[in-house]
């Protein structure tokens, strides 16, 4: 008898793609004309922290776009930034954003629970610490999984790893 197929949910940064992400943001800015004498700035702060800095709301939030379109391009969902408000500090106006990883434990239970009502009969899902493990005897089982999972809309970025 042939033994199950499985894989994992996860939801994992790529930091390589994110650094250049943000160092691609970083030139753009210094070299674009509509940023000249703004003070506009983008650093990263921490593993997984960044910081926006310019002179006026607007121009934060204008360098926030920026690296949301350098992150598309690179691949990296925007599920996984998580970004404030601009807030003034002092003279400058300041935006600071985290990515986020990992699921957690109540977003395991709404996939596992989407999985449950919505996927294929035998397919079962074990939450491990932070990714779940898809399992069926049928691979077109969890291919129907993989695709019910990517086209729910969830408020988290996911990825699809380990398919045996």
């Amino acid at each position: 008898m042939a033994a199950d197929s499985s894989f994992d949910i996860v939801s994992k940064l790529d930091h390589a793609e994110i650094d250049n992400a943000i160092n691609q943001a970083a030139r753009e800015i210094s070299t674009r004309y509509d940023f000249k004498n703004t003070g506009a700035s983008i650093e990263k702060s921490g593993p997984t922290g960044l910081v926006i800095k310019a002179n006026a709301d607007e121009r934060a939030l204008a360098v926030l776009d920026v690296l949301k379109e350098k992150l598309v391009k690179r691949g990296v969902s925007l599920k996984t930034l998580e970004s404030s408000d601009p807030k003034q500090s002092g003279k400058e106006s300041v935006i600071n954003g985290t990515f986020s990883e990992g699921i957690t434990q109540e977003q395991a239970k709404k996939v596992s629970k989407l999985i449950r009502d919505e996927g294929p009969k035998g397919v079962k899902v074990q939450v491990q610490g932070e990714e779940l493990r898809v399992t069926s005897k049928k691979r077109d089982d969890l291919q129907a999984v993989i695709a019910l999972v990517k086209g729910a809309d969830l408020d988290f970025a996911v990825q699809f790893v380990n398919y045996r």
